[in-house]
């Protein structure tokens, strides 16, 4: 069993959180909240001791992503590690826990004019839960995802044992990139409790221009024309839907500057409109982040070469679209009652997207459709996938089946 008290604090959490809780379906069997990294070892070392299994969350935003695990014993709430633990502000780094909400951290950093360059794509999301699901947003343009932005990692293996890797600069290229390995990887290879992040000063204006679309093979010109001018974009976003469609580009640096890219940006997209604030939804996901079981949409990640842009569109006619146009990264929100027409739409679309070198995953979606559809479809490199999993975690005990082929 997990035990009763680390350093006489993990049971008064388990207690004040209770131990009735569910990932996706799956019961969990005792629900821990740790509030620190030798805390959480302890923890992983009695599961392992018990060969329990174990499964990790933050604010529970994305525990209905990927697949239901196989079980979970152990439910280990990090939502206690909360803290930002460092901020450098002369060697524009931050070191913050797994538990700690980017909105927390955001405002910590923002003190001193600077900012973690992420979107936060669902409300409420942690340090933790962005880099094991690798959410980002249209500001990928730019700054990459949040692999791009982590220099530093602090982590549990299944076996309890705390290691560290990549450090407190932003050039380290000693030994592997563990960190990057861990990003993604919805906690089926360790448990990250703390995480360092190289920041960006936040620019002195920041505008928005917004148009209308008027087919994707528009939305495709207009993305290959700002790409090809001066205008220097943060981020290109795109929103399709049966009411109409729009692309917004953000622009930010010095006034001046912004002003004069502001104006050539005018001349690409006649007839947009300007805003201090983005667009509603940006940065966002097309589905209703409320929805929960049955009710909630099938909800898609589609990656694609940037020439495929109007094809992958089109082939998305009458869903709800929303996603980085300028970065081959699109989200749709799909409509789950029938599993056996999203197991063709979802056919048709990796056939659209695999034809310009890209993918779809379904990311969230009822359990009926997940039983229908492949939801990571075709991986390369599954095989060397698993020989990482048995190397981090032999006996499969974290988050088991959740990932990529059942790791």
């Amino acid at each position: 069993m997990v035990p009763d008290s680390v350093d006489g604090r993990v049971a008064s959490a388990s207690e004040r959180i209770g131990t009735t809780a569910s990932i996706d379906g799956v019961a969990a069997g005792t629900v821990v909240a740790p509030t620190s990294t030798d805390e959480v070892a302890a923890v992983l070392r009695e599961a392992a001791a018990e060969q329990q299994t174990v499964v990790v969350q933050g604010a529970g935003t994305k525990l209905t992503w990927g697949l239901p695990p196989r079980s979970a014993d152990v439910l280990l709430d990090l939502s206690g590690l909360d803290q930002v633990v460092e901020h450098a502000a002369g060697d524009l780094i931050a070191t913050a826990q797994a538990g700690t909400p980017l909105t927390v951290l955001q405002a910590h950093v923002g003190g001193a004019g600077q900012r973690l360059l992420l979107d936060e794509t669902v409300p409420g999301t942690t340090v933790g839960g962005a880099l094991a699901t690798n959410a980002s947003g249209p500001r990928r343009l730019v700054a990459g995802t949040v692999r791009d932005l982590l220099i530093g990692v602090t982590f549990v293996r299944a076996d309890g044992v705390v290691a560290r890797a990549g450090g407190k600069v932003v050039k380290n290229v000693a030994g592997y990139d563990v960190g990057k390995l861990l990003v993604g990887s919805f906690g089926t290879l360790a448990v990250v409790t703390e995480a360092t992040f190289r920041l960006h000063p936040v620019p002195p204006a920041t505008r928005w221009l917004t148009a209308h679309v008027a087919s994707p093979a528009d939305a495709q010109r207009l993305v290959q024309s700002i790409l090809g001018a001066q205008v220097v974009p943060a981020a290109i976003g795109v929103a399709f839907s049966p009411a109409g469609a729009s692309l917004s580009l953000l622009l930010e640096g010095r006034a001046d500057g912004v002003d004069a890219r502001v104006e050539a940006a005018r001349e690409l997209l006649p007839g947009s409109a300007v805003s201090d604030t983005g667009p509603d939804g940006w940065g966002t996901y097309p589905w209703d982040l409320s929805a929960t079981g049955d009710d909630r949409a099938v909800a898609l990640k589609l990656t694609f070469r940037l020439s495929g842009l109007a094809d992958v569109l089109a082939a998305t006619d009458g869903f709800r679209v929303t996603g980085s146009a300028g970065a081959g990264v699109l989200y749709a929100a799909v409509p789950g009652e029938d599993p056996a027409w999203v197991a063709a739409t979802v056919a048709r679309l990796r056939a659209v997207c695999a034809g310009h070198g890209g993918s779809v995953v379904v990311v969230d979606a009822p359990a009926a459709v997940k039983q229908a559809v492949d939801v990571w479809g075709p991986v390369p490199g599954l095989d060397l996938m698993r020989r990482v999993k048995d190397e981090f975690d032999p006996d499969h005990r974290l988050a088991p089946g959740r990932f990529v082929g059942g790791i």
